[in-house]
């Protein structure tokens, strides 16, 4: 099958072609991502209206362009995913209605797609991995680990009971006046940085060992700035010690995760999975306990259109569609 993905639940209008022909595997045809940073960066943070706003323009010629890149014609599409939640309700609606007036029009079959299970399955993008895995999904907008145990099947073990790991990484970048986005910016000026020049607290949550809590950390370098303007701490420095932090809150409880359910592979996925401290750091703590780590590559670990083909993919090989009745859904349930 031909598969065009459409994703637009954020700030980045994208769509994709793949090939595929059974489940989890895939050839990538084309993936195409329109991105909003420019427009954001002036408020240090997504504005939704402006991002929904700017989807209306962006959205067909972004699936112009990943046909085009791909070599194929509309007609010879044999499916559409596409995004309906969770995400921002504005920007979902927008790759929704497109992908409705696309389906309504040529009589493709449609399936509406959970933008978290898109990053669950990333990973197969690009590597042969065996269920069940864990995954640790880290975004703007998302934090949490889940047993991927087959398609469909997916048990959330943990997740943020506050803010997620991306949004901490964009606050804290703004409150340092560094710029947006911040995950990038904070990782870039943190390799230069004495990591432990700066005590930040690592929060845990009492009873929930598998849970996630980043809005204290946030605080903390909140608390510090107000404590020594002025001072001679580098930025750098500050960066690295909050960094470090992060990493370390994420670690622990895929550590325990892994040990918990016998898995043997960790998939690290969602934006943040492109933070190279993060990167290095699980890699080096699995492989000590003799797991695997896999994570895609930097282009599928933020938001695209071929983890979306793919995530509908195994639905649309088994017959299935959606009616066009179906709606955005802001807060979607896994």
């Amino acid at each position: 099958m031909l598969i065009l993905g459409i994703e637009s639940s954020c700030d980045d209008a994208a769509a994709a072609v793949i090939e595929t022909s059974r489940p989890g595997v895939a050839r990538v045809l084309s993936s195409t991502v329109a991105n909003q940073d420019d427009i954001h960066r002036a408020y240090g943070g997504i504005v939704p209206e402006l991002a929904s706003r700017n989807h209306v323009i962006t959205i067909l010629p972004v699936v112009h362009r990943a046909l085009e890149s791909a070599r194929v014609s509309l007609a010879e599409i044999n499916g559409i995913a596409v995004t309906r939640g969770p995400g921002l309700v504005g920007s979902l609606l927008v790759g929704l209605m497109c992908a409705k007036g696309i389906a309504q029009v040529s009589g493709i079959p449609m399936v509406g797609v959970n933008h978290i299970e898109g990053h669950l399955l990333a990973p197969l993008l690009e590597n042969e991995i065996e269920m069940p895995y864990l995954a640790l999904v880290v975004s703007g907008g998302h934090t949490a680990l889940f047993a991927v145990e087959d398609f469909g099947r997916y048990r959330r073990l943990g997740t943020t009971r506050d803010d997620a790991a991306g949004e901490a990484f964009d606050k804290v970048a703004k409150l340092m006046g560094l710029g947006y986005p911040g995950g990038k910016v904070i990782d870039d000026l943190a390799r230069r940085g004495n990591r432990r020049r700066v005590k930040i607290p690592r929060a845990r949550v009492k009873g929930a060992p598998l849970d996630f809590s980043f809005s204290g950390v946030k605080t903390a370098v909140a608390t510090f700035l107000r404590g020594n303007a002025g001072a001679s701490t580098a930025p750098e420095d500050l960066a690295a010690s909050f960094q470090e932090a992060i990493v370390d809150m994420l670690i622990a409880p895929t550590l325990a995760a892994a040990r918990q359910t016998g898995a043997a592979t960790v998939a690290l996925t969602g934006g943040v999975a492109a933070n190279s401290r993060l990167r290095e750091r699980l890699t080096a703590a699995a492989e000590d306990e003799g797991l695997r780590v896999v994570t895609p590559s930097l282009k599928y670990c933020t938001d695209n259109a071929a983890m979306i083909a793919l995530a509908g993919g195994w639905r649309l090989l088994r017959g299935e569609r959606d009616a066009l009745t179906i709606d955005a859904e802001a807060g979607l349930p896994l």
